[in-house]
């Protein structure tokens, strides 16, 4: 109430200082709020991975084609196969501004990975309703230029226990079981930085036509 009976006697000479400071504060919080942007918040590191691509391919299929949407056979002519995945991935930095790129230090290498399998209808029990989560080791450094791994999707034990086993020959229940594979990349960067990237693709389980 000070404040108001003071600007309302000085008129509006007050009020035009006072209008400048509410605008100074504006400014000052606007610089801080872009300052905390979800890029910052993300990890440490001022570089991070960029997914260029992730993909899968058959294990039952002898080409190996890698393809955005994955068929994942159960089984094939009474064998289990593996599926395996591929990544490309590149890094950048946070700082868009920086003329030099890149340095050795801002090279991330990658330790492991981990997959989680989802369905769009609410179903996810692991063991029920989808395969187990898993984790696997990866050995690869990621510098700006595209590099690409291969790593296992799905893993043979996932084709030998429920949900999957039940695919097999049509068994009276499910004939189709789609999922969402959610595939985490977790590295460091040369300073000891922990970074981590995360794609997804789309996983259709069947007992697909055996090939010719």
């Amino acid at each position: 109430m000070r404040l108001t009976r003071h600007v309302t006697q000085h008129g509006p000479a007050r009020t035009t200082r006072t209008t400048a400071f509410g605008l100074a504060f504006g400014i000052v919080a606007l610089a801080a709020a872009s300052g905390c942007s979800s890029t910052v918040r993300t990890g440490q590191s001022p570089a991070y991975l960029v997914l260029q691509r992730l993909e899968g391919a058959s294990g039952a299929e002898s080409s190996g084609t890698f393809q955005s949407v994955l068929r994942s056979d159960v089984r094939s002519k009474g064998s289990v196969f593996e599926d395996n995945g591929r990544v490309t991935l590149s890094i950048a930095l946070r700082d868009v501004t920086n003329p030099s790129g890149p340095t050795t230090n801002n090279l991330i290498t990658l330790n492991r990975y981990r997959v989680e399998y989802r369905r769009t209808d609410g179903r996810n029990t692991p063991g029920v309703d989808v395969p187990y989560a898993f984790e696997g080791a990866l050995g690869m450094t990621v510098g700006e230029q595209n590099v690409q791994a291969v790593f296992s999707l799905v893993r043979i034990q996932a084709k030998l226990e429920a949900p999957l086993v039940t695919l097999v020959g049509n068994n009276g229940g499910a004939l189709v079981i789609s999922t969402i594979a959610d595939v985490t990349f977790f590295g460091k960067d040369q300073t000891g930085r922990e970074v981590t990237v995360t794609g997804s693709m789309s996983v259709n389980f069947a007992d697909w036509a055996d090939p010719e």
